[in-house]
């Protein structure tokens, strides 16, 4: 088996258009949510999201670009070029030949979706623009990334709701491991801040109006976000050899699923999920030193992942620190455990544990270290990113500090 590092981070969202600045907005515990800035929002009853502001397609892309180029897509080729650029890897050869793309999306081409629902059913359009279809669909941004890059290896893109980007980074993870190739580009995007996504998750009632405070007693719900955090995983002896730099080791994965609810979380699913992925990493519960939770800000995903993580780590759930950076980028859905990843890199880096902002009073079913509203400097050796998605679908990484 081999060993997997992180080579290169990227990213886009509300915090920061770049994994520096996002870094220092979550040391900041600064907040990236705020009023929506989209078409129609006086319709909307949730107004609120962790939408990418000031940002313009044209100071990135060139108008045929633009064409093919759904936000979500053009969210991921902008974090990918960081990504890439940091690894310093150039993909030629044998190395282009093996190497791919795994991206996860819940949604794909939203924003296109409902630009072009608008113009046919509103405007009354019978033709609609020849490329909509390659614009919209799931896989499109890891097809434009594969051929900026000349990625030829596996690629493909993962839909599996909230878990998305968790799944997706798993199965790059487990591909280095096992042998087929020495890198991967992974991670995940979206972007659903559009009049329908928004429209279509006000339908389940699971939206907060005002905040996002995860784990917090007075909490009413989760916030929208999007962006895109994008990462090269790359086999430790090649990054090695190369004298790369390693930001992270990937040490184990794991996926379960609940059969159980389409909507509902259940604690034995989540439960499962991270204890296989301490097993599949080897780590013991006094190892691990911070979760990255899933942390919505619903009353039900939080106290069911609280008891899960306290089932799992029995005693040792006392001295272990959880956090939901939700609370300052909002739920990017397919995208979140990507741009979630850079918490767990910061805190195994740069020993800082990002906060849960918005948190006011505690919750006696959320009875962790949350650690509130403040970021706080702690060594770690290990940490898991958990994602729990709607359909029962559980994914939960396993980082350690290179």
């Amino acid at each position: 088996m081999k060993r997997v590092v992180i080579t290169g981070a990227g990213t886009i969202n509300a915090l920061g258009k770049s994994v520096p600045a996002t870094l220092e907005a979550m040391r900041e515990g600064r907040c990236g949510i705020g009023p929506l800035d989209i078409r129609d929002v006086d319709r909307l009853s949730v107004r609120i999201g962790g939408q990418v502001l000031d940002y313009d397609p044209e100071d990135h892309f060139n108008r045929q670009q633009i064409v093919l180029y759904d936000r979500f897509t053009q969210f991921t080729l902008l974090a990918a070029k960081e990504a890439i650029a940091q690894s310093g890897l150039v993909f030629e050869g044998d190395l282009a030949a093996h190497a791919g793309v795994v991206l996860g999306t819940a949604g794909g081409g939203v924003t296109t979706w409902d630009d072009n629902y608008r113009a046919v059913y509103e405007e009354g359009k019978n033709r609609v623009h020849p490329f909509v279809v390659p614009k919209l669909m799931n896989n499109a941004s890891a097809s434009h990334l594969s051929m900026e890059y000349n990625l030829k290896g596996p690629t493909f893109t993962v839909a599996t709701a909230c878990s998305s980007s968790n799944h997706a980074m798993g199965q790059a993870f487990h591909m280095i491991r096992s042998g087929m190739t020495r890198a991967m580009v992974t991670g995940g995007s979206e972007s659903m801040l559009c009049f329908g996504g928004v429209k279509a998750w006000e339908g389940l009632r699971v939206m907060s109006k005002d905040a996002c405070r995860p784990f917090s007693l007075g909490r009413n719900g989760m916030v929208q976000g999007e962006g895109a955090g994008i990462f090269v995983f790359e086999e430790y002896d090649h990054a090695r050899a190369r004298g790369a730099e390693i930001l992270a080791e990937v040490v184990g994965f794991a996926m379960t699923s609940d059969a159980s609810d389409i909507v509902m979380p259940s604690k034995q699913g989540a439960a499962r999920a991270i204890g296989a992925a301490m097993a599949d990493a080897r780590l013991n519960p006094e190892d691990v030193g911070y979760v990255n939770a899933h942390g919505t800000g619903t009353a039900a995903n939080d106290k069911t992942e609280c008891a899960a993580v306290a089932d799992v780590f029995g005693h040792h759930a006392d001295d272990l620190m959880i956090s939901s950076t939700k609370s300052m980028h909002g739920h990017v859905i397919g995208g979140t455990g990507a741009v979630e990843l850079l918490a767990c890199i910061m805190a195994l880096r740069d020993g800082v544990i990002a906060p849960t902002i918005g948190y006011e009073e505690p919750d006696p079913e959320c009875a962790l270290d949350v650690v509130p509203n403040e970021a706080r400097e702690a060594k770690v050796d290990a940490v898991l990113s958990n994602a729990f998605a709607f359909g029962g679908l559980n994914a939960v990484l396993a980082l350690r500090r290179a």
